[in-house]
């Protein structure tokens, strides 16, 4: 295996554990063992366990971004649904059992540390995201509508651990075509 092998395979066992047992409920030790790798080439990439953490976040957001944008590219009439829609698969696929943003805020809060400021930001560029798609589609109410738009997705993004990402999904979709 290749070092950048190594180190994708560690951030993909790092974040199916960290999303499976929560970032306190994981060890290094864990990691290294179902990664199958030397303790010395976790170290050799990530120094610390809340590097490890920042990364795996680092990752899972930007793979959230892709996945949102490639939806988006499909129709420039209806972005937002297509945004929540988009959301909604997401947590069908990646986040069906909470949001492991969320959960790092909770286990990291108040420690004045990266890895909540990471988790916060991501909260923050989805509102800022459904801004800008307010702003290019030229509505007026933009930053009440990005609002809206951020409230429902992390209302959905709470309800699929009670309801299913199917039921979540149905009554998402009808609230923001209401909401639009």
């Amino acid at each position: 295996m290749s070092r950048s092998s190594k180190k994708e395979n560690l951030l993909a066992v790092a974040e199916r554990l960290f999303y499976e047992y929560g970032f306190r409920g994981v060890g290094l030790k864990q990691i290294i063992n179902e990664a199958n790798v030397a303790t010395m080439t976790l170290y050799n990439h990530f120094p610390s366990k809340d590097k490890l953490v920042e990364a795996v976040l680092k990752q899972r957001e930007e793979r959230y971004w892709s996945y949102l944008d490639l939806y988006i590219e499909k129709d420039t009439d209806s972005p937002f649904i297509l945004a929540v829609e988009a959301h909604c698969h997401w947590l069908k696929e990646e986040s069906h059992r909470g949001d492991m943003f969320l959960r790092a805020i909770e286990d990291y809060a108040g420690a004045d540390n990266e890895i909540e400021n990471i988790a916060r930001g991501h909260k923050a560029k989805l509102l800022s995201y459904f801004q800008k798609l307010a702003q290019r589609k030229g509505k007026e109410n933009g930053v009440d509508l990005a609002i809206q738009m951020t409230l429902l997705l992390e209302g959905a993004t709470s309800m699929t651990t009670l309801i299913g990402a199917e039921k979540a999904t149905e009554y998402t979709v009808a609230i923001a075509r209401k909401i639009i």
